[in-house]
């Protein structure tokens, strides 16, 4: 849990800097990425709580063995949900209270049984352990993209 705790810090770090864009990095400023990856972790952590373990079944994906293997995600493959895409304006004070929530929401995944579950779009059902990792995971590829334009 300390690595998601570390990444999320990391997060709160570059909100000064959220309204920094480079097009050629990303069409994304990086305030829209720290929102996203935000709205990204409260929302699969809510669907964590709410899960049914008996509902879980797994299947193989190769796209699990992809991202799982090389702890990365390789960028402009995958679209993003609706429900986690930023929308409005984007300012300071709206990223520091959504990093306060997602603070507060995490802190529930140690509280949560093993076998709760997440199901992701490509790569299926996750149980806890598999879906924290990727929120690491997906967390660190907004943290690259976010570096890559602020180190302009």
């Amino acid at each position: 849990m300390n690595k998601l705790e570390n990444l999320i810090t990391q997060l709160e770090t570059n909100i000064p800097f959220f309204e920094m864009t480079n097009p050629a990095i990303s069409s994304g400023s990086v305030g829209w990425h720290i929102e996203h990856t935000l709205l990204t972790l409260n929302g699969i952590v809510n669907i964590l709580i709410h899960s049914e373990p008996a509902k879980y079944k797994w299947r193989f994906k190769w796209g699990r063995i992809l991202i799982f293997s090389f702890k990365k995600i390789q960028r402009g493959r995958a679209k993003s949900p609706e429900g986690v895409m930023p929308k409005g304006h984007i300012d300071q004070a709206k990223l520091e209270t959504l990093l306060s929530d997602t603070r507060t929401k995490c802190n529930q995944l140690a509280f949560l049984p093993a076998n709760k579950f997440f199901e992701h779009p490509y790569l299926g059902k996750l149980k806890l352990k598999k879906t924290i990792s990727f929120l690491e995971i997906h967390t660190n590829h907004h943290l690259e993209i976010i570096q890559d334009i602020v180190s302009i």
